[in-house]
């Protein structure tokens, strides 16, 4: 199911540079992971990085706390969560992620990795790497479960590239007004594409 090859879309170096995160109108199909699919992806990044001899993980919450804690247990390293982001209360607020939890300077002088669920215009990743060389780590891998083939720059390590919709298993059970439902900006990028798949119903 999984494989390393990259599905790109065929969009121009002008496009790839105006692309937005969040921007779902760019997917080409849907492909929704499962909490298996979660641990196998997961896995390949610590097969990944074990052999760069990683010392310290760093997770950038939310969601890439959980395959960096993952990969942290797996590789029996140290895990350090940091909050850079879009978001305020789950909705894209900023134009630019903004950093929230800052990271902590015990990277100074280790391998570390710098892990996210997915890279999308990889601007995240590269602000988060960019401060753990600045606090004196000896080395920065970032790593993603998936990355989209526009990602700039692309992570070190991944998982998957697609350039499909990509569905996580933590979106598709959200607990909204008391109901579980499809997190609502996954149902809006569905609706974007003109279908809704019925592998996603809840």
């Amino acid at each position: 199911m999984f494989n390393s090859g990259r599905k790109f879309l065929r969009t121009s170096e002008h496009e790839r540079r105006a692309m937005k995160s969040y921007d779902y109108a760019h997917r080409q199909g849907v492909r929704a992971l499962s909490w298996d699919d979660f641990v196998h992806l997961s896995g390949q990044l610590a097969e990944e990085l074990a052999r760069a001899q990683i010392e310290r993980v760093v997770g950038i919450a939310r969601a890439g706390l959980l395959p960096a804690t993952m990969v942290a247990c797996m590789l029996r390293c140290e895990l350090y969560p940091v909050r850079v982001t879009r978001r305020v209360q789950d909705e894209v607020r900023f134009a630019t992620p903004v950093w929230r939890v800052p990271l902590a300077a015990e990277v100074a002088g280790k391998v570390v990795t710098v892990i996210d669920e997915i890279a999308d215009t990889g601007e995240t990743l590269a602000l988060v790497a960019e401060r753990a060389r600045a606090l004196g780590a000896s080395r920065v891998i970032t790593a993603t479960l998936v990355s989209h083939s526009w990602a700039q720059p692309a992570p070190d390590v991944c998982a998957l590239v697609s350039d499909e919709l990509i569905v996580f298993p933590w979106d598709r059970r959200v607990l909204i007004d008391g109901a579980w439902q499809l997190h609502p900006e996954i149902a809006g990028a569905l609706k974007m594409q003109g279908k809704v798949s019925p592998e996603l119903d809840l």
